[in-house]
């Protein structure tokens, strides 16, 4: 592909696993990844959280190693060994020094391969993830999200935990772990990528030894587009010092291209501390501590959230300066310095992350995985810089209508209610 830069290279095994490598000359390290092609999105209601657990359960062993045996051989080389499940990916990876990327590459292999799934193992490990939500539902700040969430996308799969719940969690089985395992281990739904000191050959030699063997199998899942919901969810909490709040608007997805210009919206409205809402709520009227918006895209959907703790006497003055902000940005085309400044906080943010081999190999997999095909650095940096004033404001207009905006609050509210008319801006 012409867009491709010649440093990144690809190939595909016979059997659909897809191999991407970016070499960076100047470290020692190399990171890989193996990537699952689907996340807790693809779950139906009784196995809520199953993605998940499964990527607990493949750090309890292998056919061919133990647990300890699998943290031992990385502890040895000095690496990392670390995973994650998310709405629409789950990743196993680790980072090593370049000479023992085969040890490295083997236990992950194996992980990935062959997990026992043992009963004993899966017993222990439900308790574990017991413990996880209840921590989430311990913490105000994880659960104004998670109710935010579950209220905006219901009854999309998007709307469940990516833990699970206590009912499901408790529920699965041997059986359970190794059908869905399966189903949707297979090579076509993977992609291994790396980056760091390394040779793309030396990769897909590594990969096809361990993976070449395996059969495709079909990709036949339900999933459909989810649609948002502008609810008004409050939950009271009476333990709670504080008020959380959690304001939001449907965004775009992944893949349109005007992400950037919510990128800039997001950044200039809750970004940082020179943002509109930190400057305006934290510094001026000292009404909260965080406040904070962030951006959270999907393959076909997308969401702009607005986080904010405060007291119960000021939570009302908070939601009205929140709005009041919301306005503005719907009114007023953004100035020519506060564009500069948060293009330029974006631009460092990108181009410093990519400095890493943990990043770059990451961002391999995004882009193949929402766009088939790579951006460099360059490339994201010009589609930063293209955007205008217009088009944030364009969006800001799209985005802030009245009806759409949702809220999630938790507390010990006594009292405390928003209405629909409130949320008005």
């Amino acid at each position: 592909m012409s867009s491709t830069p010649h440093t990144v290279r690809q190939e595909t095994l016979p059997n659909g696993l897809v191999v991407i490598t970016e070499p960076m000359e100047h470290v020692h390290s190399v990171s890989v990844g193996i990537w699952l092609r689907s996340g807790s999105r693809r779950e139906p209601a009784e196995l809520n959280g199953i993605s998940h657990f499964i990527e607990h359960m493949v750090f309890k062993g292998t056919r061919r190693r133990s647990a300890e045996d699998i943290a031992r051989e990385i502890d040895r080389v000095g690496g990392m060994l670390d995973a994650f499940t998310s709405k629409e990916m789950v990743c196993f990876n680790t980072r090593v020094l370049d000479e023992h990327l085969p040890r490295a590459f083997d236990v992950l292999a194996d992980m990935v391969l062959e997990p026992k799934f043992a009963p004993q193992d899966i017993a222990r490990e439900q308790g574990v993830v017991l413990e996880e939500i209840r921590m989430t539902q311990d913490n105000p700040e994880d659960l104004v999200h998670e109710l935010f969430i579950q209220n905006f996308w219901n009854p999309h799969p998007l709307a469940k935990p990516i833990l699970g719940t206590p009912e499901t969690v408790s529920s699965f089985t041997p059986e359970m772990l190794r059908a869905w395992f399966g189903r949707h281990y297979a090579p076509n739904h993977l992609i291994v990528t790396a980056a760091g000191h390394l040779s793309h050959s030396q990769l897909v030699d590594l990969v096809a030894e361990r993976f070449a063997h395996l059969a495709p199998c079909a990709d036949a899942f339900d999933d459909p587009q989810p649609e948002s919901a502008p609810h008004i969810t409050l939950r009271t909490k009476r333990e709670l010092e504080q008020v959380h709040i959690c304001l939001g608007v449907a965004a775009l997805s992944m893949t349109d291209r005007r992400r950037f210009a919510v990128s800039v919206l997001s950044n200039v409205l809750g970004g940082g501390m020179s943002s509109r809402l930190f400057q305006n709520i934290r510094e001026r009227q000292g009404l909260a501590y965080a406040i904070f918006s962030e951006m959270t895209s999907y393959r076909d959907a997308g969401m702009l959230s607005i986080y904010a703790g405060t007291s119960l006497d000021t939570a009302g003055q908070v939601v009205r300066s929140v709005l009041e902000e919301l306005r503005h940005l719907m009114d007023e085309p953004l100035g020519e310095e506060e564009m500069r400044r948060a293009k330029d906080h974006l631009k460092g943010a990108t181009l410093l992350a990519l400095e890493g081999s943990g990043q770059r190999m990451s961002s391999l997999a995004r882009y193949h995985l929402y766009f088939n095909r790579h951006f460099t650095p360059a490339e994201l940096i010009a589609m930063l810089e293209a955007v205008t004033p217009e088009q944030v404001q364009q969006l800001a207009r799209e985005f802030f209508q009245p009806g759409r905006i949702a809220a999630s609050i938790v507390g010990n509210l006594n009292g405390f209610s928003l209405t629909r008319e409130q949320l008005a801006i």
